[in-house]
């Protein structure tokens, strides 16, 4: 039975918020497996740890629990991966029809209609790509500070610094970064009835235009590399001096600290590419439910 133009509007808002609310359930599933497969893994350092004191003592008590831990994490990823195939690929047969038939409904050209389409396509790849790296990223920060404050106060203080670093700078560009991504989409939107055009410099234009705009985006992800990694490199540096420096004497622990700092420094160097795409997402959703 087809739907009416009422019913299409209805369910129509594209932001990620809507699409999360009208599939709250299934989405939540695939994040709560995300969460027990970052728990998981958040213990892998510390069981390392324990590993590398009782080889020393000829024991191999810790080996079967990191074995055991291996195991686990390897059933729950997989189940997720599974799951997560079949839950995206519905939503995003669900929402594209709708999007279009709206888009008609409006008469939109069909150089925008095709172009729009693209861009929802990186909503829903959001929700099941990027999403659970988020989860992860957040828990797996919340949860290595904890144990690093833990074992030495002043890694965790100097962690807490490049957090800080990252927060700020985001706060300074973060509306340059939505402009340079409006500019980028709505070029991008004039794609389909540029290249119908019989003048081949228009197309030069189109596309010169375009990668000006990549060109901005590039730049300033690369100031943004830059300032982040000065941090990085200086706790990169600092951690490691300050765990001799503080008096840990059990070389276990001192291994799985180091762990668990590496394992924080990865997951704060993936998030600007994070926070760049969740504004990219931020202009596509009003463009789409404009």
């Amino acid at each position: 039975m087809a739907r009416s133009a009422p019913d299409i509007e209805k369910n129509s808002t594209l932001s990620l918020t809507a699409i999360f609310l009208r599939f709250k359930w299934r989405i939540s599933l695939t994040l709560s497996l995300v969460i027990i497969e970052t728990l998981l893994e958040l213990l892998y350092p510390l069981f390392i740890g324990w590993a590398i004191n009782d080889l020393l003592k000829g024991s191999f008590n810790s080996i079967y629990l990191l074995v055991g831990l291996g195991a686990a994490s390897v059933i729950v990823g997989s189940a997720r991966r599974f799951y997560d195939t079949r839950i995206y690929a519905h939503i995003y047969q669900t929402v594209t029809p709708e999007m279009v038939a709206r888009e008609k409904t409006r008469s939109q050209s069909v150089s925008t209609i095709a172009a729009r389409s693209g861009l929802l396509t990186e909503l829903v790849e959001f929700f099941e790509n990027a999403l659970p790296q988020v989860f992860t990223a957040i828990i797996g920060m919340v949860g290595v500070l904890i144990i690093i404050s833990a074992l030495n106060v002043n890694v965790f203080l100097a962690c807490l610094a490049l957090l800080v670093l990252v927060v700020v700078i985001y706060l300074a560009i973060g509306n340059l970064n939505y402009r340079l991504n409006e500019g980028y989409n709505s070029e991008l939107e004039n794609q389909v009835e540029v290249i119908k055009q019989p003048d081949i410099n228009l197309v030069q234009q189109h596309f010169k235009l375009l990668m000006q705009w990549n060109i901005k985006l590039s730049d300033l992800e690369t100031g943004t590399y830059f300032a982040l990694w000065l941090g990085i490199i200086a706790l990169f540096v600092y951690a490691p001096i300050a765990a001799v420096s503080d008096g840990i004497a059990d070389y276990g622990l001192i291994v799985a600290m180091l762990m668990y700092v590496f394992d924080y420094i990865a997951k704060v160097a993936e998030l600007p590419l994070y926070t760049q795409q969740a504004i990219r997402l931020k202009e596509i959703a009003n463009r789409i439910s404009a």
